[in-house]
Parts: C-alpha cells; structure tokens; sequence
C-alpha cells in the first residue's frame, strides 16, 4: 500500500467536521443519458432500488462498488441488454424501455465493453470489426476495412489486421473489443469490467486506450475496480451499494473527502 494511499484512507476515519454533502459535478454538455427511478427485479431479488442518473456529453463516469451492487445490471439497463423493471432509461431521447423503441438503432450510438471479449473465432480481426457496419449499417466492405484498419492503429494493433483472434493475448483481444465497438461510430461508450480478465500486466494498454478516448472527449461509463485510474480519468465517480447510488462526486470528493460510511468503509479495503 502506497504513502499516499495511507494518508487518504487514514483521514477519511478521522472526527468529522459537520458539512454538507459533496455536490455532484456541474457539466454543461448535453443530457445524453437520462435515468429516472431505475429498478430492476430478477425473481425475487431486486438489484437496482431506484437509480436517478443524468450523463451529459463529454462526460467519464467511473461507477465503483462492492460486487453485487448492481453495477453491471445498471450498464446492462443502459442498453437494453437487461430491460428495466420500472423507472425510465433515456439515451439520446429514446426511451430504453419503450417497446415501440427500435433497440438495434439505439445500440448503434452506445458501444458496450464487456469483460470477457466476444470476438468470432472463426474472423480474421478485420471481419470482427466490418461485421456490424457492414450488416447494421451497410458500410461497403472496403470502407468498413479502412475504418478496422484506422481503429487497429488507434488501439496500436494495426499488424494484427489479419490474424485470428486465438492468436492474441488477452489484452489484444480487449483492444480489438474496443475497436469493434468504436467501428459504429457510437456516441457514448460503456465499459462494464473491461480490464477485470486480464493478466496484470496486459491492464495497462487497455487502460491507455480509455484514456485517450476521455482526452478525444468520449462520453462514457466505467464499471472499474482500478482505483487509481478512476481517480485519475474521470469526471465524475459513482458509488453503488446494494442497489442505489450511495454517493457520488468528483474524484477529489470521493477518494479525498468521501461522506458515507459505507463509501469510507469500501476505500479502506481497496486502496
């Protein structure tokens, strides 16, 4: 554990002065993401007690938790993967939840990450990449390679335009997730884990890819147990526990000054 970490942890558990609770962030981008009342049920167990969130454009959101605190369940409802009990998700002025809504058009405008990569075995790298906006969007094949090529350069994989997925390490794959995500051009990006399989040392070129979206001006949300990268990308941090947010803030707040006892509790045990 480092000095610095130390410091902050052992000052959050020092005698509180009475002070009014952090305020979220301004951000004067665009609402792109509009979440009122957000529950969702699986059987008996309700995961999502009632989420109220507001994304705005430009905005790097990174949402911690203990596991189990409905984290991915909140990305999942953010495009349609898992649809929402009750409440309302909006993205782009479509309502999630609308079954008048055409979802395959939303999904075109916010690109998903998922922790295990998801890539077609049986592709070359560059055809993971064309599938979608070829199928989707109809983008003629030589453009839709042009695209892959310029995206592989982007995530540093560029010579890999041609392999087989098998033939890449664990942190290569992810890369090319990110980039077959990017290939629709989407608006916002969700990111649910997307470092949590991969050997340690493979962590940081997948990292360095999300920061240099957030520094491109990508809207996006992370669902990350690395600490110090959400401190360090984000505009604002999210802390869930058991179904609702907790807390939330700018990094300074959260991991300086963090109000909750629970959010305390929680950094005490991960920094």
């Amino acid at each position: 554990m480092s000095t610095t970490n130390e410091t902050t942890v052992n000052e959050t558990h020092q005698p509180e002065v009475a002070s009014a609770a952090p305020a979220v962030p301004e951000h004067k981008g665009q609402v792109v993401i509009d979440v009122r009342d957000l529950r969702k049920t699986f059987g008996k167990t309700e995961v999502l007690k009632g989420i109220d969130c507001q994304v705005h454009a430009g905005e790097v959101i990174s949402i911690i938790g203990p596991s189990g605190a409905g984290k991915s369940t909140f990305l999942r409802c953010l495009n349609g993967l898992d649809t929402p009990t009750s409440g309302s998700v909006i993205v782009n002025g479509y309502d999630i939840a609308d079954p008048k809504t055409d979802i395959d058009k939303v999904r075109t405008q916010i690109g998903m990450v998922f922790q295990h990569f998801n890539l077609f075995p049986n592709m070359t790298v560059a055809e993971n990449i064309m599938l979608a906006p070829t199928l989707i969007k109809k983008v003629p094949v030589d453009q839709a390679r042009a695209r892959a090529l310029e995206l592989l350069r982007t995530v540093g994989l560029e010579e890999k335009i041609d392999a087989n997925p098998d033939s890449l390490s664990g942190g290569q794959k992810q890369r090319v997730a990110i980039a077959r995500s990017l290939a629709m051009d989407p608006d916002i990006m969700l990111f649910d884990e997307a470092t949590s399989a991969l050997d340690p040392e493979m962590v940081g070129d997948v990292l360095q890819v999300i920061r240099d979206l957030a520094n491109k001006g990508m809207t996006m949300l992370l669902v990350t147990h690395e600490m110090a990268f959400a401190r360090e990308v984000s505009t604002r941090v999210i802390f869930t526990d058991a179904g609702i947010i907790e807390e939330e803030g700018t990094p300074a707040q959260i991991f300086g000054n963090p109000q909750s006892p629970r959010l305390r509790s929680f950094l005490s045990k991960v920094l």
